[in-house]
């Protein structure tokens, strides 16, 4: 009997993927319906819910799932849900589709087929309306919203670049990508990372989200998640990041370094998953709670400016979020995986250590400000890296990346990164 966490939504695992006989009929069909282009965040939400990390959902929201999602982290039928998952669709594409089935393919490759339930108009106000609730944070930035959002985040130019129409409805998923191939051993359905923990006993686990290269603050994160529980899963991105961020296939042989060198294989699994960043923040970080929790995952680390951009969100706001969540009344329906609350960290000279805000007495001179938004933009300048920042074997791994580089993205640096507001 498993000791770990249920999945979210009461359901068990909710899997739209396909298989065997059932995938070849579909595929099959498909050939005959219309082909619907999807982007690269509809791919990867496609195949979280194909292997049930998007548990309980079985397709891309409808209206009513959609406004309560933006305004209250609510499903229509109460369940906790943090960010849409939509599917946007031309005006061409939406035309005489109410109530048939679709096929949805990326770049060639037939990813799905879906029962259109509905078709909702998104409205420049409606796609504005979603970016407040779900992007806007409590930084600096975002005093000035829409001066600077469109132009600098990711996530608010990602919606508002959405076509005219959404559509809802179920879905059944036909491919995992080429996640399974190109991140073979590290990229691991709930089920397959389920079965890795129950064999080792697992009970309370504690998940590290990356996106970027692992340096000393993640590896202090991970460690003190290891003293404290069962175990801790590396639990890495691997789908599309925005421009200048460091691709999957390196910070996963970053990863492996580490984990070969420094930690106790016993209490560690590095794992992928196959989603695309929002940079949604707090939201976001409720997000990688919720899915977590679908791959056994009861503890999610959560330290400064969680899955944050730019200088939108407060240095903690990511942590605070988890205070203020809608509760419902049925246990399956809440997120039933908790934030452990780490402080800002850093190395501290005087300390000859890793430290925290909460262990550290000293002077902000006497530490190495550790960020993966400095390491990047100190790597693509050539600069120099300070001691204790990051491993040897990892910045060798690096400097060989950006050494091969022919094209060079300016690195913004934010307040969290440069560590002006300790």
């Amino acid at each position: 009997m498993s000791k770990l966490v249920p999945p979210h939504g009461g359901k068990g695992l909710v899997c739209c993927l396909l298989e065997g006989k059932a995938l070849e009929d579909e595929k099959k069909k498909a050939a005959g319906l219309k082909q619907i282009e999807i982007s690269s965040r509809a791919k990867g939400d496609l195949i979280m819910m194909g292997i049930g990390g998007f548990s309980p959902l079985n397709g891309f929201m409808k209206k009513a799932d959609w406004k309560g999602v933006c305004e209250k982290m609510l499903l229509s039928d109460g369940t906790f849900w943090p960010v849409p998952v939509t599917l946007d669709v031309s005006a061409e594409d939406a035309k005489d589709i109410q109530g048939k089935e679709v096929a949805l393919v990326r770049n060639g490759e037939l990813m799905a087929t879906m029962k259109v339930e509905e078709v909702y108009e998104m409205t420049e106000a409606d796609k504005k309306w979603e970016c407040e609730l779900v992007f806007k944070g409590q930084g600096p930035d975002s005093e000035k919203f829409w001066e600077v959002a469109e132009k600098d985040h990711p996530g608010v130019k990602m919606v508002m670049a959405q076509k005219q129409f959404n559509i809802g409805g179920p879905v059944k998923v036909l491919s995992q990508g080429d996640f399974p191939e190109k991140f073979k051993g590290v990229y691991k359905t709930p089920k397959e990372l389920r079965d890795e923990m129950d064999k080792r006993g697992w009970k309370k686990v504690a998940a590290l989200q990356l996106r970027n290269p692992m340096h000393r603050s993640h590896e202090y994160l991970a460690k003190l998640a290891v003293e404290t529980c069962d175990g801790v899963v590396i639990h890495s991105l691997v789908g599309a990041l925005k421009p200048g961020d460091i691709p999957a296939d390196v910070r996963v042989k970053c990863i492996d370094t580490l984990v070969e060198k420094y930690f106790v294989k016993d209490y560690v699994i590095q794992a992928g998953y196959p989603l695309d960043m929002r940079y949604a923040g707090p939201r976001e970080a409720l997000l990688h709670a919720t899915f977590r929790q679908n791959y056994g995952i009861n503890n999610q680390l959560v330290g400064r400016d969680h899955a944050g951009v730019g200088d939108f969100y407060g240095m903690f706001e990511a942590q605070e979020i988890f205070d203020k969540i809608p509760q419902p009344k049925e246990e399956g329906k809440r997120l039933l995986c908790e934030p452990m609350k780490i402080d800002w960290t850093f190395y501290c000279k005087k300390c000859d250590g890793m430290a925290s805000m909460r262990t550290c007495p000293h002077s902000k001179e006497d530490r190495v400000i550790l960020s993966g938004t400095k390491l990047r933009k100190m790597l693509s300048e050539k600069a120099e890296v300070p001691d204790h920042f990051g491993r040897d074997e990892v910045l060798t791994i690096l400097r060989g990346y950006y050494e091969g580089l022919t094209e060079k993205v300016e690195i913004k640096m934010q307040r969290a990164a440069s560590g002006s507001t300790m």
